[in-house]
């Protein structure tokens, strides 16, 4: 029987399948980590950032205890001496992810890059591990906004590559990671109860695998809302950087503008002055 239009069309379709799943086969392409100073790991694979979003460490203000401890920290790293993974919390807008892009600016010229993994890649990170095992470059694996649900998988990805796998990580990585949460999990009223909902029998183990992940992050760095004048302080930082210099309402309405988003923060301070400075020239 003559094959019909129909069926050249179900073989067309299954043959661009199998095309579609033999990408994936075959040797992963060697990495140029010359060609950018930032990576994003993305379906298996290290995509060049080729405009990272550029910051200066004397741009972040009101955080100099906070600059002062990672900038060290990573100029170890960077040195070949110990140095510690980083867990970056606390509130929000105050200068977090920047801190790790004004850190990764400083030192990208002495062999620094960072690869951004996002939460659903972390399974992954033994392949990235492996992927850099052999390289002259210092790694930092940039971890933003993090926070796990009950049992997700990369929740225990995450933790044997900091500290628990047979598999020892090379010397060359560490992991910097920022949440909005101090232990990275969701903490419950009743995990301080004797029995925990659910049934179980022994809450305290509970509560210890909900901080076992934060725990092996050897540098806790916490940040806090800015109070009045720091914040103000920031809307003069940017207002200057941005060129515009501001007439004597501009306090005021920088003021109105924190209580209108309910915070005074850096990325507030940032976000007033660029409206400001858009209507004002």
């Amino acid at each position: 029987m003559a094959a019909t239009p129909a069926d050249f069309d179900a073989l067309i379709a299954r043959l661009d399948r199998i095309a579609e799943a033999l990408e994936g086969v075959g040797p992963t392409p060697a990495v140029d980590w010359d060609h950018a100073s930032a990576f994003r790991w993305r379906g298996g694979r290290c995509q060049p950032v080729l405009h990272p979003h550029r910051i200066a460490l004397s741009d972040l203000l009101g955080i100099d205890a906070h600059k002062q401890q990672i900038e060290q920290n990573t100029a170890q790293f960077v040195a070949g001496r110990p140095a510690n993974n980083v867990l970056l919390t606390g509130a929000r807008g105050t200068g977090k992810s920047s801190l790790v892009k004004a850190v990764l600016h400083r030192f990208s010229d002495d062999g620094l890059r960072l690869i951004e993994v996002d939460r659903e890649e972390l399974g992954q990170l033994p392949d990235i591990v492996e992927r850099i095992a052999d390289s002259p470059r210092r790694f930092i694996v940039y971890c933003d906004d993090l926070a796990f649900d009950d049992a997700e998988p990369g929740y225990r990805a995450l933790k044997a590559v900091l500290d628990g796998s047979i598999a020892a990580p090379g010397d060359n990585l560490l992991v910097y990671a920022t949440s909005n949460r101090r232990h990275l999990m969701p903490e419950y009223q009743s995990d301080n109860e004797p029995v925990m909902r659910g049934g179980e029998i022994h809450p305290r183990e509970a509560v210890e695998e909900k901080v076992s992940l934060s725990d092996r992050f050897g540098l806790w760095i916490s940040f806090y809302p800015f109070d009045q004048d720091e914040y103000l302080a920031i809307v003069a930082h940017w207002l200057h950087h941005l060129g515009c210099r501001g007439d004597l309402e501009w306090r005021r309405e920088a003021l109105q503008w924190s209580l209108s988003r309910g915070a005074r923060n850096g990325r507030v301070a940032a976000q007033f002055a660029r409206d400001y400075c858009g209507r004002h020239g």
